[in-house]
């Protein structure tokens, strides 16, 4: 069990990143490139990518990136939405000291590897090799379905602050997996090794991630900003940005009308029925309509928030929108700073 201690000063710093983070979704992808779990949510885009992405860009990647077992701490370095390639930058720059001490804990068969070796040593060419095959693989296993992998991670992060309007910070962190608890300013989570993470005043960055499989995840190395990174509660398939507009409406249109089609496109992202009405050119009374109907088939949920009631599609829905199967998972947004979950109300 891993149990991370707050202190007063944790609380205030303590953030939910404002979408998905590239480096760890690259990280956790290559992950699910190479096992065979959740087909539902991932098997269309594998299959994908294991006919389409080159040997010698995989090959290098997956090395470092063992499904199972340590991947080193210097390929997520700390970013900011829109900063892939300042982040890959910053990755190859990483000190020869800190490469060598990450490398040193892959398994010895991977350690290893001659390309491994050479790159423990900062060699230019391995580092720029390391550099093409991150900026190749991510170009075509994540930029193109980014849209719809950035929806799937906001979407979880507005039912991650309606859990914190009703339930408060201890409801967001014990919501992150079925076996997280808050105990006396603790945060015990079953998934882990036994181990503890003293915070010391850092906060805490809690990441959403579309491709983190079942179970959080962190970095090894507890002297680096303290991150946790949790699967969202709903991956549906990834739809690729050139099938994510007009073909997938006209086919939809075509099955249940244009206008409901138009409404349950809009519901990805969440929207008022005021938002629907506008968009859609129609009146209130036909909006509700509308999504009435697309509740009643399981296709949408709707919640108010405030004076409004905001529309999201569901894991059906965004099957339906997608033309896939609906996966089954247990487990643009501001950054969100998130409140003491106690009696301390920050500084």
């Amino acid at each position: 069990m891993l149990r991370i201690h707050f202190t007063a000063d944790d609380y205030a710093r303590t953030t939910l990143a404002a979408g998905p983070d590239p480096m760890w979704e690259m990280l956790l992808s290559l992950h699910m490139l190479q096992v065979d779990d959740g087909p539902l949510e991932y098997g269309g885009w594998r299959q994908r990518m294991r006919r389409r992405l080159p040997r010698e860009t995989v090959g290098p990647l997956a090395v470092l990136a063992p499904p199972v077992g340590y991947s080193p701490d210097f390929l997520t370095p700390p970013s900011r939405p829109g900063e892939f390639d300042g982040v890959v930058d910053q990755l190859l720059a990483v000190p020869r000291q800190q490469l060598q001490t990450d490398l040193s804990m892959l398994t010895p068969r991977n350690s290893a590897v001659t390309w491994v070796r050479q790159l423990s040593e900062a060699r230019p060419e391995s580092l720029q090799r390391l550099g093409h095959a991150i900026r190749v693989y991510h170009r075509s296993a994540l930029a193109p379905y980014w849209p719809s992998l950035k929806s799937a991670v906001q979407a979880d992060n507005r039912h991650r602050m309606d859990q914190l309007t009703t339930g408060g910070i201890a409801a967001v962190l014990e919501g992150i997996h079925p076996q997280a608890k808050w105990r006396d300013n603790v945060l015990e989570i079953g998934a882990f090794s036994d181990n503890d993470l003293h915070l010391n005043g850092r906060g805490l960055q809690l990441q959403p991630s579309y491709f983190c499989w079942q179970k959080p995840t962190k970095l090894a190395d507890y002297e680096l900003p303290p991150v946790l990174v949790f699967p969202i509660k709903t991956a549906s398939g990834l739809l690729h940005g050139e099938r994510a507009s007009d073909h997938t409406q006209a086919r939809l249109a075509a099955l249940v009308g244009k206008t409901r089609a138009t409404v349950l496109g809009l519901t990805v992202d969440g929207t008022t029925t005021t938002q629907l009405a506008a968009a859609c050119n129609i009146t209130l009374a036909t909006a509700s309509h509308q999504t009435a109907v697309l509740r009643e088939a399981g296709l949408i949920e709707s919640h108010r928030r405030g004076k409004s009631v905001v529309h999201l599609a569901t894991r059906l829905g965004h099957a339906l929108l997608e033309g896939t199967s609906p996966g089954t998972r247990d487990t643009e947004v501001h950054e969100s700073r998130l409140p003491h979950p106690g009696p301390y109300h920050g500084p």
